[in-house]
Parts: C-alpha cells; sequence; structure tokens
C-alpha cells in the first residue's frame, strides 16, 4: 500500500525533529515555512500543510510543556494529541501503545484476560455491545445495551476513555464491580465480576429435534469458518447416522442432510470482515455478500459467494438482537438480501463500518475508519441495524398449568396404547424445556419446521405458498404464558 504524504517528507521529517528538540524553534520553522512555501503556489501549500493549525497546536503543547502543574514528558503530550485526532472521529478509531495494541490483537486470537465485554464510548461513558458467551461478564449478568457509568466506585466521566477501559482489566481472580444503568431499571445496578482468562470459542451447536440443527456463532475470529463448518458437517453426520432404511426411503433424508437450521447471531459483537464473508459463503450458491466504500465512490470493493451451499438449500432461521453488532449484521444482511434466510428477533446493533488495524513502531498501532459497508441491496445500516423479517423479544416464559386439565382418549380407561407414546412425550418435554430456557430459540425452532413444512407441501403438491402462507402453518405442542 502506497501512502499519499500530506505534508512533503523533508518538511514533515523538520517539524518532527523540531517538536524534539524546540517549541520556540518549531514556531520560527512553522513561520518561515508558511512564508518561503507560500510564495509561488499559496493554495496547494495551505491545503498541504496547515500552517494555522501547527502552529496553533505547538504553542499549546509549549504552554502545558512549560506551565502544567506537574511535569509531563514529549512522548506523553504527543501520543495524548494523536489519541485525541482519532477518538474524535468516531467511537471506533483509536491510537493504542504497545500494551494496548498487543491486546488488541490478542483479542482477535481466541484467549485473554478480561471481563469478557465488547464496549463502545457514547458520551464519555462505555456501552455494551455484548459480553461474549461464557465470560465472567456473562455469567454476572451484564446484557447488550448496559451503560457503564462507574468502575469500583470511579465515575468514567471523571477519567479518560484509555484510562477507563485499563480499569476493566487486571489479573484473573481479582474483582471489579460495574455500576450500570440499564432501561427498565428503577435505578443503577452494582455488578460484581471476577476477572478471568477467557477462552473464548467461536462456534458450537446441537441437534435441537431430529434434523434441526442449531449453529451458535458468538464472534468471527479467524478460523470461525472452518469451524462453523465442521460444526455443520457433525449434525449433518448426526441425522445420516440416526437415519433408518424406513424413514430413509420416506424422506430422504439421509441425502437431504439438515432439514432446517437455526443460525444464532445473538450478542455476536462482529470481528473479522472476511470472516463474515465465509460463513454467508458458506450457505448461498453465488451472488454479492457485501459491499464496502470508502470515501470515494472508486473505492468500492465487492465481496461474492462462490458456488456450494452446504446446507443444499435447506431453510435457514438467522438469530439476532440488540447486542449483534458489525460482522454478525453483514451475515444477517447477506442472507436476507439473498432471500437466503428469514431473520428473527430483534432489531441488531447498526454498525455499518469497517476498521483496519495497523501496526507502527516500537509495537504501537492504530485502528480506523476507512470505509462504510453496504448489504446487497445497497442498504447501509449504520445506526439503523437489521430489522428482523419477524420481531420476537427475549422474554421468559412457563408452562400453563390448568386447574382443570381436558379429557382425551390417553385418560379413558382401558384405551389402546399408541406405540409412539413415550416419544411424543419426549419430544414435548424437551420442547417445553427449550421454551423456558431460551424463549427466542423456541420460537425460531417453531418458524423453521413451518418453512420446511411448507416447503414439503410445496414439493408434494406443486403449491406456490407465499412468505405469509408458509409462516402460518406453525406447530406449537402446548399453551405458554408470555411474561
Amino acid at each position: 500500500m502506497k501512502l499519499k504524504y500530506l505534508v512533503p517528507p523533508h518538511i514533515f521529517l523538520s517539524l518532527t525533529l523540531s517538536l524534539s528538540f524546540s517549541f520556540i524553534g518549531l514556531n520560527a520553522l512553522a513561520d518561515d515555512l508558511a512564508s518561503d512555501l507560500t510564495k509561488d503556489k499559496p493554495n496547494k501549500i495551505e491545503e498541504a500543510l496547515p500552517v494555522t493549525e501547527l502552529r496553533a497546536f505547538v504553542e499549546v503543547m509549549e504552554r502545558v510543556k512549560n506551565e502544567y502543574v506537574e511535569p509531563v514528558s514529549n512522548q506523553t503530550l504527543l501520543e495524548n494529541a494523536i489519541k485525541g485526532m482519532l477518538s474524535n472521529l468516531d467511537p471506533h478509531s483509536s491510537f493504542y501503545n504497545a500494551v494496548e495494541f498487543a491486546d488488541l490483537t490478542e483479542s482477535t486470537s481466541g484467549e485473554f484476560a478480561g471481563l469478557g465485554v465488547e464496549i463502545s464510548s457514547q458520551d464519555g461513558l462505555l456501552r455494551v455491545i455484548s459480553p461474549l458467551d461464557d465470560s465472567p461478564a456473562f455469567k454476572a449478568g451484564v446484557k447488550a445495551g448496559d451503560i457503564i457509568v462507574k468502575i469500583n466506585e470511579i465515575a468514567i466521566q471523571s477519567v479518560s476513555l484509555e484510562d477507563a477501559i485499563n480499569m476493566l482489566k487486571g489479573d484473573p481472580g481479582t474483582e471489579v464491580i460495574l455500576t450500570i444503568i440499564r432501561e427498565g431499571a428503577a435505578k443503577p445496578l452494582n455488578i460484581k465480576i471476577l476477572r478471568d482468562i477467557i477462552k473464548t470459542k467461536s462456534t458450537r451447536s446441537e441437534m435441537l429435534e431430529d434434523g434441526f440443527g442449531y449453529l451458535r456463532i458468538s464472534q468471527f475470529q479467524g478460523r470461525t469458518d472452518s469451524e462453523a463448518a465442521d460444526k455443520i458437517n457433525d449434525l449433518m453426520s448426526m441425522v445420516q447416522n440416526n437415519s433408518t432404511p424406513k424413514n430413509s426411503q420416506k424422506n430422504t433424508q439421509k441425502e437431504l442432510g439438515l432439514k432446517g437450521l437455526v443460525l444464532d447471531l445473538r450478542n455476536n459483537p462482529g470481528g473479522l470482515v472476511e470472516q463474515a464473508v465465509a460463513i454467508s459463503d458458506l450457505f448461498l450458491n453465488n451472488g454479492l455478500v457485501v459491499y464496502l466504500q470508502g470515501r470515494d465512490a472508486s473505492t468500492r470493493e465487492d465481496m461474492l459467494a462462490t458456488t456450494g451451499d452446504i446446507l443444499k438449500g435447506a431453510p435457514i432461521i438467522v438469530l439476532i438482537n440488540a447486542g449483534s453488532a458489525s460482522a454478525s449484521e453483514i451475515v444477517a444482511g447477506a442472507l436476507k438480501d439473498n432471500n437466503r434466510a428469514l431473520i428473527v428477533g430483534e432489531r441488531s446493533f447498526g454498525k455499518g463500518s469497517v476498521q483496519v488495524m495497523i501496526p507502527l513502531n516500537d509495537g504501537r498501532g492504530l485502528k480506523f475508519t476507512t470505509s462504510r459497508y453496504y448489504t446487497p441491496s445497497g442498504k447501509s445500516i449504520q445506526a439503523e441495524g437489521i430489522a428482523p423479517d419477524i420481531e420476537i423479544g427475549d422474554f421468559s416464559v412457563k408452562a400453563r398449568m390448568d386447574n382443570l386439565e381436558r379429557v382425551r382418549e390417553a385418560d379413558l380407561v382401558g384405551h389402546l396404547n399408541n406405540e409412539n407414546s413415550q416419544a411424543a412425550k419426549a419430544l414435548n418435554a424437551t420442547n417445553l424445556n427449550l421454551a423456558e430456557r431460551d424463549y427466542q430459540l423456541y420460537e425460531a425452532l417453531n418458524l423453521l419446521k413451518a418453512l420446511v413444512k411448507s416447503k414439503e407441501l410445496s414439493n408434494r403438491s406443486g403449491l406456490n405458498l407465499s412468505t405469509q402462507e408458509k409462516l402460518s402453518i406453525e406447530d406449537k405442542p402446548f399453551d405458554l404464558d408470555v411474561q
């Protein structure tokens, strides 16, 4: 990548050296440069070298250096100036010292120490994008959207953003108390968290019911695509191993693999863009996944899917919520716009920008926004998020126990037994457990069943059901009280 100098190299070098040795000399140098270089090409020089602003910067730095109440080094002043330059652009652009940049790089590798929470700055406070799965923050009850106002009784707004983030860090086993404001809570909450080593597993899977798989992606790391593919292949193997010759002939499940998949991206704060593209590509045969575009239209970069759908067209439900951000929104947007999946849950976070990490000398580095990303339909989700096709809130439920239950055939004395009754009871108990454990996932599974059933009916009778008609075939095995 070629760098374009806004300041000619020899001038930039002179300015840097002067900063190191003499503030007064730099003022003089800035005046000389402004006088000499603007003689022939005043407009171009003013654009390349903002002399007035440089002069103001040097004057402020000189004042602070000589008159601040405590001694402060040139390095500290310059680092703070660079941090201010980037942090005032947007909440996702930052400058990092060597330790901070190492931590940032480490967080995408899969193991690091801390609370396990993704945060962003908001009006001088810290906003939780999402806690990582099974992290100390997750186990302690921190939720997406929480606003951290104090750390160990120290107000966030009384310290710098850098210091606040450092206060969250610490040795494994040490305690930190977060004071948070949560929507709907009558007063601030104090949450105690024990720091620990965060070993992030970006994927996990399970079989919800026979033929209906579940894939959870908690964040997008370096090998998330290959891990996800392995998990899906494992689910397919489970289906094939459990299928008998009888039911294999009936519905060719051995050939079809999974009937459907729930892809869970809730509380996924994002990660590597290329991994989001690769995950989308697993389920798409072709087409646009996402495109990135910087300040100039000529910088547009299209990212396309390659041939091959790992599920061979089986229906997909994508679960999202307010903690689904960035790379997870790329996946949701790609599958939605390509009509490959139904998006269920709550509106996502709305981070539609892309950052690059650039290592500098001495281990330091910077991260700054270089482009926005757009879904295949050309929509930017910046500050808006992905709207679900079907909105389902995060409710808690319990089975409704009526005092007077209706009499059924099974209640009659001498009724004939059904050889499948035990399996049906077991399935009903499993569904009840899922509904109480995770209501959104339970509803997603019901919707997935409806899509599969509508596809079977369409293939059987030649019907071309609309989306509304497909969703009307939802099957709920028992009544629920939603709280």
